[in-house]
């Protein structure tokens, strides 16, 4: 079984809502394109601490769909 490759952005948030707002950004420069837009998550590292990460593996889109 194949593992799913994230890819995660270089800041840590101090919010969710912070996070948030990247994650809609980072959705919506796909929705005009032609290719698959990417899977993005929000990630809880620590205490008030959160981090985007987002991928693009078919496996997973076709899993959730």
């Amino acid at each position: 079984m194949k593992t799913t490759r994230w890819v995660y952005w270089k800041e840590i948030f101090r919010s969710k809502f912070q996070a948030g707002c990247l994650k809609a950004k980072i959705e919506e420069n796909w929705r005009g394109g032609y290719e698959l837009p990417p899977w993005v998550e929000i990630k809880k590292l620590a205490e008030e601490k959160y981090v985007v990460r987002y991928t693009y593996d078919p496996e997973l889109f076709i899993e959730n769909l």
